[in-house]
């Protein structure tokens, strides 16, 4: 196993300890959303809201990879991001790989 594989089965367990199970892919985007929106407890996310925070999350993971940059919060304390550089263009496989690295950053595993 590589190491990219054991930080990812670690952030795996560390989830699944915290949360009862391992959420898939678009409930670790959500849940990082939260955290960047800095919710308050029992909010409830209409579906485009949802959305709009795995999008928060994605800008965020690649924000650590040099992609994106924070520009602020909106009056509703929505984060913001501008593009600084192109995503390359990669099939689904890499782009899954991409984020699997920035969450296991993202978490510090």
């Amino acid at each position: 196993m590589d190491n990219m594989e054991q930080r990812w089965k670690e952030t795996e367990r560390m989830l699944e300890e915290r949360f009862g199970k391992v959420p898939d892919m678009e409930g670790i985007l959500f849940l990082i959303g939260v955290n960047e929106l800095g919710s308050v407890p029992g909010r409830k996310f209409s579906k485009e809201q949802k959305q709009d925070l795995m999008h928060v999350a994605v800008c965020t993971l690649l924000s650590q990879a040099g992609y994106y940059e924070f520009e602020g919060r909106d009056q509703d304390g929505w984060p913001h991001f501008k593009e600084v550089e192109k995503v390359p263009l990669t099939g689904m496989a890499e782009q899954e790989e991409l984020l699997k690295a920035c969450i296991i950053e993202y978490f510090g595993v």
